[in-house]
Protein backbone atom coordinates (compact mmCIF):
# COMPACT_ATOMS: atom_id res chain seq x y z
CA UNK A 1 0.00 0.00 0.00
CA UNK A 2 1.39 3.40 -0.98
CA UNK A 3 -0.63 6.45 0.00
CA UNK A 4 1.50 9.09 -1.65
CA UNK A 5 2.23 12.33 0.14
CA UNK A 6 2.97 13.74 -3.31
CA UNK A 7 0.24 15.51 -5.24
CA UNK A 8 -1.55 12.96 -7.46
CA UNK A 9 -0.85 15.13 -10.53
CA UNK A 10 2.58 13.49 -10.73
CA UNK A 11 1.26 9.93 -10.94
CA UNK A 12 1.00 8.09 -14.22
CA UNK A 13 -2.27 6.37 -15.13
CA UNK A 14 -1.23 3.13 -13.41
CA UNK A 15 -0.17 5.00 -10.28
CA UNK A 16 -3.36 7.05 -10.09
CA UNK A 17 -5.57 3.98 -10.39
CA UNK A 18 -3.42 2.16 -7.82
CA UNK A 19 -3.55 4.96 -5.26
CA UNK A 20 -7.34 5.21 -5.68
CA UNK A 21 -7.72 1.49 -5.00
CA UNK A 22 -5.25 1.51 -2.14
CA UNK A 23 -6.91 4.50 -0.49
CA UNK A 24 -10.28 2.77 -0.81
CA UNK A 25 -8.71 -0.25 0.90
CA UNK A 26 -7.34 2.07 3.61
CA UNK A 27 -10.85 3.44 4.08
CA UNK A 28 -12.15 -0.11 4.63
CA UNK A 29 -9.37 -0.79 7.12
CA UNK A 30 -10.14 2.39 9.05
CA UNK A 31 -13.84 1.47 9.06
CA UNK A 32 -12.97 -1.93 10.52
CA UNK A 33 -14.34 -3.73 7.47
CA UNK A 34 -11.28 -5.86 6.75
CA UNK A 35 -8.74 -7.79 8.75
CA UNK A 36 -5.81 -7.29 6.39
CA UNK A 37 -3.57 -4.22 6.49
CA UNK A 38 -4.82 -3.21 9.96
CA UNK A 39 -1.28 -2.49 11.09
CA UNK A 40 -0.01 -0.98 7.87
CA UNK A 41 2.45 1.82 8.73
CA UNK A 42 1.05 4.27 6.17
CA UNK A 43 -2.21 4.37 8.12
CA UNK A 44 -0.46 5.87 11.16
CA UNK A 45 -0.92 9.45 9.98
CA UNK A 46 -4.67 8.89 9.64
CA UNK A 47 -5.10 6.97 12.90
CA UNK A 48 -3.87 9.95 14.96
CA UNK A 49 -6.72 12.14 13.68
CA UNK A 50 -9.90 12.63 15.70
CA UNK A 51 -11.77 11.06 12.78
CA UNK A 52 -9.43 8.85 10.71
CA UNK A 53 -12.19 7.93 8.24
CA UNK A 54 -12.82 11.60 7.46
CA UNK A 55 -9.07 12.01 6.94
CA UNK A 56 -8.92 9.21 4.38
CA UNK A 57 -12.09 10.63 2.79
CA UNK A 58 -10.23 13.90 2.25
CA UNK A 59 -7.30 12.00 0.81
CA UNK A 60 -9.63 10.16 -1.57
CA UNK A 61 -11.27 13.46 -2.54
CA UNK A 62 -7.87 14.81 -3.62
CA UNK A 63 -7.22 11.73 -5.74
CA UNK A 64 -10.73 11.94 -7.18
CA UNK A 65 -10.22 15.61 -8.13
CA UNK A 66 -7.10 14.66 -10.09
CA UNK A 67 -8.98 11.81 -11.78
CA UNK A 68 -11.71 14.25 -12.84
CA UNK A 69 -9.10 16.67 -14.17
CA UNK A 70 -7.84 13.84 -16.40
CA UNK A 71 -11.39 12.81 -17.40
CA UNK A 72 -11.14 9.49 -15.57
CA UNK A 73 -14.31 8.05 -14.11
CA UNK A 74 -13.62 7.20 -10.47
CA UNK A 75 -16.81 6.59 -8.48
CA UNK A 76 -16.97 9.32 -5.81
CA UNK A 77 -19.84 7.52 -4.09
CA UNK A 78 -17.23 5.09 -2.75
CA UNK A 79 -15.98 7.85 -0.45
CA UNK A 80 -18.15 7.10 2.56
CA UNK A 81 -17.45 9.93 5.02
CA UNK A 82 -17.60 13.69 5.07
CA UNK A 83 -14.24 15.30 4.35
CA UNK A 84 -11.90 16.33 7.13
CA UNK A 85 -11.15 20.03 6.83
CA UNK A 86 -7.77 20.01 8.56
CA UNK A 87 -4.27 19.41 7.25
CA UNK A 88 -1.82 16.68 8.13
CA UNK A 89 1.80 17.67 8.48
CA UNK A 90 4.16 16.06 5.99
CA UNK A 91 7.90 16.54 6.10
CA UNK A 92 10.17 17.84 3.39
CA UNK A 93 12.28 14.70 3.78
CA UNK A 94 9.28 12.44 3.22
CA UNK A 95 8.25 14.39 0.14
CA UNK A 96 11.79 14.22 -1.26
CA UNK A 97 12.01 10.49 -0.56
CA UNK A 98 8.69 9.83 -2.31
CA UNK A 99 9.67 12.03 -5.24
CA UNK A 100 12.82 9.99 -5.81
CA UNK A 101 10.82 6.78 -5.45
CA UNK A 102 8.17 7.93 -7.94
CA UNK A 103 10.75 9.16 -10.44
CA UNK A 104 12.36 5.70 -10.45
CA UNK A 105 8.95 4.13 -11.12
CA UNK A 106 8.13 6.62 -13.88
CA UNK A 107 11.51 6.08 -15.55
CA UNK A 108 10.47 2.47 -16.10
CA UNK A 109 6.70 2.78 -16.63
CA UNK A 110 6.19 6.17 -18.26
CA UNK A 111 9.35 8.08 -19.24
CA UNK A 112 7.28 10.67 -21.12
CA UNK A 113 5.38 11.54 -17.94
CA UNK A 114 8.65 11.80 -16.03
CA UNK A 115 9.94 14.20 -18.69
CA UNK A 116 6.89 16.43 -18.12
CA UNK A 117 8.13 17.06 -14.60
CA UNK A 118 11.86 17.35 -15.33
CA UNK A 119 11.92 20.95 -14.08
CA UNK A 120 10.30 20.13 -10.74
CA UNK A 121 12.79 20.64 -7.94
CA UNK A 122 10.35 20.65 -5.04
CA UNK A 123 7.19 18.67 -5.75
CA UNK A 124 3.80 19.71 -4.43
CA UNK A 125 2.10 17.68 -1.73
CA UNK A 126 -1.36 16.14 -1.91
CA UNK A 127 -3.86 18.86 -0.86
CA UNK A 128 -4.48 17.10 2.47
CA UNK A 129 -0.93 17.78 3.61
CA UNK A 130 0.94 20.88 4.74
CA UNK A 131 4.68 20.59 4.36
CA UNK A 132 7.01 21.24 7.28
CA UNK A 133 10.77 20.83 7.61
CA UNK A 134 11.90 17.40 8.64
CA UNK A 135 13.32 14.07 7.60
CA UNK A 136 11.78 10.88 6.35
CA UNK A 137 8.98 9.80 8.69
CA UNK A 138 9.49 6.88 11.04
CA UNK A 139 6.79 4.69 9.48
CA UNK A 140 8.36 4.78 6.01
CA UNK A 141 9.97 1.54 4.85
CA UNK A 142 13.27 2.48 3.24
Amino acid sequence: MRLWTLHPQYLDAQGLVAVWREALLAQKVLLGQTRGYRNHPQLARFRVLDCPVAGIASYLAGVHAEALRRSYHFDASKIVAPRWLGKIEATTGQLAYEWTHLCRKLALRDPARLAEFSNVEIPEAHPLFCVVEGGIVSWEKI
